[in-house]
C-alpha cells in the first residue's frame, strides 16, 4: 500500500465562507482517514465567523489556505486550482488528482482514501473518476444516491460533484466558467470528458453530501444553466434541450410531491453500498 500512496496523491479543495462548524466537520473527516496521501487546500471567502482565525491558528492543518473576498464558490475553486498548480510541496510528492469537498461535506467513511487511491493508481490514463454519494434524509438516515454512467452526462451531473475526482493533468487547462452561478461544475465536468480520456466508475460511496446548497434552493436556474451549457459544449438543439429540461422538472416535482416514490427509484440502502 505504501507504493500506491507514493504513486498518486490527492489535493482536497475545500471552499468555505462563514461556516467554521462545516469546515471542522470536513477536516475531521479527512483526519479520520486510514491513509493520509492527500494535501488540503482551503479557500475562504473572507469569513467573519472565526474561520480565518482558526486557519491562522492551525498552520499545519492545510497545505495552503487563503482568506480573502472572492467572486463566489466557483471563483474560489479556480483560485485553489491555481494555487495547486503553483504549489511546491516541501517534502511530499506533488498532487496528481483533485477532489472538491466543500465545508460541511465529508468522506463517506474512514476508509474512502484507502480504497480510492489504489484505483487511481491502477488507471493512470483516466481523466475522471466518479462514485456514489450518501445523502442524509430528514431524520438523519443515510441513503446511497447511485451514480449514473458518465455516458449519460447529457442528462446532467451523473453524481454529486463531491463524488468526482479529476486528474490534475487534464484539470490544468480547465477552469470553472463563472458565467454559470449554479452549474459551472457541470460545464467543468463536460470539458474534462470532451478531452476524450477514459472515465472510471468507482465501486464505492465517496462522500456524504451536505444538502441545502444553492442548486437545491434554486433548481429552475440550475436547469436553465445546464441547458445553456449543453447548447454551447455539446451543440444540443432547442427541442432536445426542452425535452431534457422537462424530464428534469418531472424528477424534481416527483421528489417534492411524492418523496417516498422518488426515494424508491433513486436511493438504495447505505449498507449495500458499503459492501461494494
Amino acid at each position: 500500500m505504501t507504493g500506491v500512496a507514493g504513486a498518486v496523491r490527492l489535493a482536497v479543495v475545500t471552499v468555505v465562507r462563514d461556516d467554521l462548524p462545516g469546515l471542522l466537520a470536513t477536516r475531521a473527516s479527512l483526519r479520520a482517514q486510514t491513509m493520509a496521501a492527500y494535501d488540503w487546500f482551503v479557500a475562504d471567502g473572507g469569513s467573519s465567523d472565526g474561520t480565518a482565525r482558526w486557519l491562522a491558528d492551525h498552520p499545519d492543518e492545510a497545505a495552503w489556505w487563503r482568506s480573502s473576498p472572492d467572486g463566489g464558490l466557483y471563483d474560489a475553486m479556480n483560485i485553489a486550482l491555481d494555487a495547486i498548480a503553483e504549489w511546491s510541496p516541501p517534502c511530499n510528492a506533488p498532487c496528481s488528482h483533485v477532489l472538491f469537498l466543500n465545508a460541511g461535506d465529508r468522506l463517506a467513511d474512514d476508509r474512502v482514501l484507502e480504497r480510492l487511491l489504489p484505483t487511481l493508481a491502477e488507471h493512470p490514463d483516466a481523466g475522471l473518476f466518479y462514485g456514489d454519494a450518501l445523502e442524509e434524509l430528514p431524520g438523519g438516515r443515510l441513503v446511497v444516491k447511485r451514480a449514473r454512467s458518465h455516458r449519460r452526462a447529457l442528462l446532467g451531473m451523473f453524481t454529486h460533484h463531491q463524488a468526482m475526482v479529476y486528474r490534475l493533468a487534464e484539470s490544468s487547462s480547465c477552469r470553472f466558467d463563472l458565467r454559470h452561478g449554479l452549474a459551472a461544475d457541470y460545464a467543468f465536468t463536460l470539458s474534462i470528458l470532451k478531452q476524450g480520456l477514459p472515465a472510471q466508475r468507482l465501486p464505492l460511496s465517496v462522500c456524504i453530501f451536505a444538502s441545502g446548497g444553492r442548486s437545491q434552493q434554486d433548481p429552475a436556474r440550475g436547469r436553465w444553466e445546464q441547458a445553456a451549457i449543453r447548447r454551447e459544449l455539446l451543440g444540443l438543439g432547442r427541442t432536445a434541450n426542452a425535452t431534457l429540461w422537462g424530464l428534469q422538472w418531472l424528477a424534481l416535482t416527483l421528489r417534492q410531491t411524492i418523496p417516498w416514490l422518488y426515494a424508491k427509484y433513486r436511493f438504495s440502502s447505505n449498507e449495500r453500498s458499503l459492501l461494494s
